[in-house]
């Protein structure tokens, strides 16, 4: 089983047709296989060779193919095997900002690269349009699981975390340990690859890895760009076998890190029970020691840990009402937690006269990010403030 990433620019609708008839034309399609499509920022250069004339484009193909699948049936067919999508690109460039009001994609036809920001926005509220629409068809959904926080400003991991349900890299979290705890609140999935880093950016003993996984946040050990930073055939298991070897780490240990794995893949819900137990995302009695070979101890302490401090943001807040945040939509119109957290939070979540718990997003339930609650619950208490006032 494994998730590979392929890049697609995007700089002509022809682009999609070609990349997916490449996947089906070679049989390169498997049931073990999924894939992530990264989506480069690399607009600047595409703005100055006249490839595209403003930055809206990408996902125009996608909407088509959503509304009939016969205008690209070899896209349709690849799309059903793509899990997601991810922004890349080096996030040490600086950014220059030229307007005090961004403008619209279509109105962005200026040389200059879009800062991170509005890349990953511009893709998450496309995302969510695409995601409804291919839900009410039936089709399968995709989520945002960006390269964030490698290089560059910490701005860029507040953005991901406003709209991402996972990120790859995040070394730059141990710089901000009032986010890196919003990332331990929510759980959102950091796929690390500490060998990448230590080519690139950071020294490998100074990789915040082993700190994160102490601390209960949700990391795994993934792989970038193997054909240029690793010596073996097996490039994951080399990324484990140094991680074990450099930071002595247990079985216990290194069986988390791929139970973590599993949860933050875009698998389909089958697939992740089958590896990890039919209550996977029940918390630790729906631990399968059998097949995870996690302690049952271990997943207890990170539970109640977790609690813990849910209870004292509860405590401690001006909320009165703990808030709902929704889990994210994924394949199979299937609605799963990223980890126990879910759990946590519905069963001191407010309830409807019903007794079921009511979101207060009730109309949307695909893609919801972390943080919009917040605000929403703040503007809806405002109004009736006003109202009251009235």
């Amino acid at each position: 089983m494994a998730e590979y990433r392929i890049s697609i620019y995007g700089r002509s609708k022809s682009e999609w047709d070609k990349l997916a008839k490449w996947i089906i034309d070679n049989k390169i399609i498997s049931p073990n296989v999924r894939w992530l499509i990264q989506i480069p920022r690399l607009y600047s250069v595409y703005k100055e060779t006249g490839t595209v004339e403003c930055f809206e484009y990408i996902f125009e193909p996608l909407y088509e193919v959503t509304k009939d699948p016969r205008s690209h049936p070899e896209l349709h067919v690849f799309l059903q095997r793509v899990v997601g999508f991810d922004s890349v690109d080096d996030e040490s460039k600086a950014e220059r900002r030229i307007h005090r009001k961004y403008p619209c994609p279509k109105e962005w036809n200026t040389s200059l690269n879009p800062p991170y920001s509005y890349y990953l926005y511009y893709m998450f509220a496309n995302m969510i349009s695409l995601n409804q629409w291919r839900k009410i068809r039936g089709f399968n959904t995709f989520v945002l699981r960006p390269h964030a926080g490698e290089a560059g400003d910490t701005d860029h991991l507040t953005s991901a975390f406003l709209t991402s349900q996972s990120i790859s890299h995040g070394i730059l979290l141990r710089k901000v340990p009032a986010l890196q705890y919003l990332y331990y609140l929510k759980q959102i999935g950091i796929a690390m690859s500490p060998l990448s880093n230590n080519a690139l950016f950071l020294n490998y003993e100074r990789n915040p890895l082993l700190s994160f996984f102490k601390k209960g946040l949700n990391v795994s050990l993934s792989t970038d760009d193997p054909l240029q930073f690793h010596y073996t055939k097996e490039p994951l298991i080399e990324e484990y076998s140094v991680a074990a070897q450099i930071w002595k780490l247990s079985a216990s240990d290194m069986c988390e890190l791929a139970r973590n794995s599993v949860v933050q893949s875009g698998f389909e819900i089958a697939v992740k029970r089958h590896w990890l137990g039919s209550d996977c995302h029940s918390g630790p009695e729906g631990n399968d020691i059998n097949k995870t070979n996690v302690p049952l101890i271990r997943m207890k302490f990170r539970h109640d840990t977790l609690k813990g401090e849910f209870d004292m943001v509860e405590k401690y807040s001006k909320i009165k009402n703990p808030i709902v945040f929704p889990g994210i939509m994924i394949q199979n119109d299937e609605k799963i937690p990223n980890t126990v957290t879910d759990k946590i939070i519905s069963d001191n979540a407010p309830s409807t006269p019903g007794g079921s718990n009511k979101s207060i997003f009730p109309d949307i339930n695909v893609g919801i990010i972390p943080g919009v609650a917040m605000f929403a619950e703040k503007e809806k208490a405002n109004k009736k403030n006003k109202t009251s006032n009235r």
